[in-house]
């Protein structure tokens, strides 16, 4: 998955303070040197066991087949992950977990932490020292998919091994304990360094999305499929690329949908995007016999910001803006640019009646005093400067009140922008019955 989120890696731009150490909290650095020092124990003390009878010439032949695989897998995927980054502009999405996890099932601990240390070699110099990702980030990450890996070995081990007869449900059972622990445990690593890193994030910051886990179970099926393969008939696990070259392909096709749907200037959902979710939000709310609403916000004479600043500047206190409406409201709610300075939001889930009403009002009014209260640094031909004294005016609808459709919602809530607009801007309008005025001047 995209190092932060998958093979759970902590690196890149989930974590909000960089990962750069100097900059980690005491208490996530001790965390980061006691994974990594326990991802050493784990592997020393298995050297101590008797297992050394189990490196034979025909388990290190194993171990540099699964490296081998590894590294075509990587360089394969490089095209893939070219287009990608060129799209989505985002990470790479590392599904290497399909060899590591296969190491972890079929090799001793040692021989696999070797492995999986080959693989994350391979991938620092291929991808991320090119990226300029710090290498303590990597290393932290290798410690995780080593404790991870230890773990889903002991789960097989205990199920007495890999799958011999197709009758084996302990086997199979133990492949997929294998599975989870593998998931839960790097997943914890990860997340508990990110919780230590910065304020809250929230549990979808910590755990990754929902299709982003699928995927991460998918390839680790992949991986334990692999090694029963292996069991068998070794040369089949090679059969084992085309599809994770598939699963690449997927992830591009994703994230080519994402890149369609977002704004570029704001990250926001741009407007046919928002409409299509806000579309399914009202549906659903509509099912659970609940309120929503919808705000349209428009930034009170922007154009002389861009006048006065250029549009670069502009471009930056629209990015601001955005970042202001959606930390505003709640993850539910969906939140979209419309274009220009116009931005829309659907409140999600609301109580029906009087109670919903004052809650939508509560949060325009909300919305409206985090503008005014935003201060934006801007890089302008004259220099760095600070804009202020932002304002943003605010119309809104309800559903079911002010009608049951989403196209209804809109038409009123955007009479009610230019009631607040024609009322002296830095307002908000929702309730009460509105006339529709004239069209808006190009003064905005």
């Amino acid at each position: 998955m995209e190092e932060p989120s998958h093979s759970r890696s902590p690196a890149g731009h989930r974590d909000p303070a960089g990962w750069e150490l100097w900059r980690l909290p005491g208490r996530a650095v001790v965390l980061i040197l006691a994974v990594e020092a326990a991802a050493v124990v784990s592997v020393v003390s298995h050297l101590a066991v008797p297992a050394r009878a189990a490196l034979t010439g025909e388990t290190l032949a194993l171990a540099a087949f699964l490296t081998l695989l590894s590294v075509v897998h990587t360089e394969l995927a490089t095209g893939i992950e070219r287009i990608r980054r060129r799209a989505a502009e985002t990470s790479y999405f590392d599904l290497s977990s399909v060899w590591t996890f296969a190491a972890a099932l079929l090799l001793p601990p040692t021989v696999a932490a070797a492995v999986i240390a080959a693989v994350y070699l391979h991938l620092w110099r291929r991808v991320w020292r090119p990226a300029k990702v710090p290498l303590h980030r990597h290393i932290y990450t290798t410690a995780t998919v080593v404790l991870a890996a230890g773990a889903a070995h002991a789960a097989v081990e205990h199920a007495g091994g890999l799958p011999g007869t197709p009758d084996d449900v302990a086997g199979v059972a133990g492949i997929a304990v294998a599975v989870l622990l593998y998931v839960v445990v790097n997943t914890l690593l990860v997340a508990g360094v990110i919780a230590l890193t910065s304020e809250w994030p929230g549990v979808r910051a910590l755990v990754g999305r929902l299709d982003d886990n699928a995927l991460e179970v998918a390839t680790l099926c992949m991986g334990g499929l692999a090694a029963v393969a292996i069991g068998s008939t070794p040369w089949l696990v090679a059969l084992v690329l085309p599809p994770i070259l598939v699963l690449h392909r997927a992830v591009l096709v994703r994230h080519l949908e994402e890149a369609a749907s977002t704004d570029a200037k704001t990250g926001l959902l741009n407007s046919a995007a928002w409409q299509a979710e806000a579309a399914r939000a009202l549906r659903r709310a509509q099912r659970a016999q609940a309120a929503a609403a919808v705000l349209i916000l428009d930034l009170d004479h922007f154009k002389l910001v861009n006048d006065a600043h250029g549009h670069l500047a502009g471009d930056d206190v629209l990015a601001a803006v955005a970042g202001e409406l959606r930390a505003g409201v709640r993850e539910c709610d969906v939140v979209g640019r419309f274009g220009g300075e116009e931005f829309v939001v659907l409140l999600a889930d609301l109580p029906t009646g009087a109670l919903g009403r004052a809650e939508v009002r509560s949060v325009a009014e909300r919305l409206r005093r985090l503008v005014a209260e935003l201060d934006v640094p801007v890089c302008t031909p004259d220099g760095n400067l600070t804009i202020t004294g932002l304002s943003v005016s605010v119309g809104g609808a309800s559903v079911p009140v002010d009608g049951t459709t989403l196209d209804q919602v809109l038409k009123v809530a955007d009479a009610n922008l230019y009631a607040a607009k024609r009322g002296g801007r830095n307002l908000v309008r929702i309730a009460g019955p509105v006339q529709i005025p004239a069209p808006r001047t190009a003064a905005g």
